[in-house]
């Protein structure tokens, strides 16, 4: 496994009402991963995914197809930190924000 890394992204496109939430956390939970995803008022979704460098990038690769019925347009690095978001115990989902 190589070095630890955090990926902080808003995932933009047809991602809600698409299940983009529970599917992120199972593929985020097969990896191993910490973080969490949550759906934010403008329609995007926000995701915070922590773990194995390589990990991440392979869930970072996922989310830019997402799961069935979802039509990702792009997924960006999230504007500021995620300071304060932590420390996580595993992958959760959390409430609209």
């Amino acid at each position: 496994m190589t070095e630890g890394r955090v990926a902080h992204v808003i995932i933009h496109g047809r991602v809600q009402g698409v299940g983009f939430r529970a599917w992120t956390q199972h593929q985020a939970q097969l990896h191993g991963l910490k973080g969490f995803v949550r759906n934010r008022r403008d329609g995007t979704v926000e995701a915070l995914f922590s773990g194995p460098d390589d990990l991440v990038a392979v869930m970072l690769k996922a989310c830019r197809q997402g799961p069935r019925g979802a039509v990702v347009e792009r997924v960006e690095p999230a504007e500021g930190n995620a300071e304060g978001e932590g420390p996580f115990q595993g992958f959760e989902v959390r409430g609209t924000r």
